[in-house]
């Protein structure tokens, strides 16, 4: 059963030798070119990708529009990813030992921030990798002053909520 990343996890690809990507510093932010009109009303947040090369040979890495989906709160709903003040990799040749990374703004409704789902499909010396997906949450409605729970304790309950709908969902005989 295919499990989901959780926000900061490195993922590495097969069929590239020592090629590795994570999605991570999952934040709310304000994007550094202002708001979009078409975000009115939503809350913005930050995500970064980053890829890093620890294999031998240089690699040709491209993470542009398109190779990208954000889906927020339980229903999966598209979020606005603001294309203008993201920055992506645009056929930008990773040497080993070296990372590059894409910096991407959305922006989505506040209440569905708990739960963020980041789908990323590289494109790496011209051909395309599989899919890969991660999840995490941003606490902006959670919690009070005197209470904060501590950040890796939000990521990991939802990566175990998310593992055991999995597995409910895989065994014979639940509907």
């Amino acid at each position: 059963m295919y499990e989901p990343n959780v926000v900061g996890d490195w993922r590495e690809y097969d069929e590239h030798a020592g090629l590795r990507v994570r999605v991570h510093r999952l934040e709310t932010a304000e994007p550094p070119r202002g708001r979009d009109d078409a975000a009115a009303g939503l809350t913005y947040f930050c995500v970064r990708v980053t890829v890093e090369n620890r294999g031998a040979r240089q690699l040709g890495v491209q993470l542009e529009d398109g190779q990208v989906d954000i889906r927020v709160g339980p229903d999966g709903e598209g979020a606005f990813i603001d294309w203008r003040s993201s920055q992506f990799v645009e056929g930008f040749d990773v040497y080993p030992l070296r990372r590059v990374t894409a910096v991407l703004y959305a922006a989505a409704a506040e209440a569905n921030l708990g739960q963020v789902d980041v789908q990323i499909q590289l494109r790496v010396e011209e051909e395309w990798t599989g899919r890969r997906l991660w999840t995490g949450g941003i606490g902006v409605s959670e919690g009070t002053a005197g209470a904060v729970a501590p950040a890796g304790a939000a990521v990991a309950g939802l990566a175990h909520q998310i593992s055991a709908f999995l597995r409910d969902q895989a065994e014979p005989g639940t509907s």
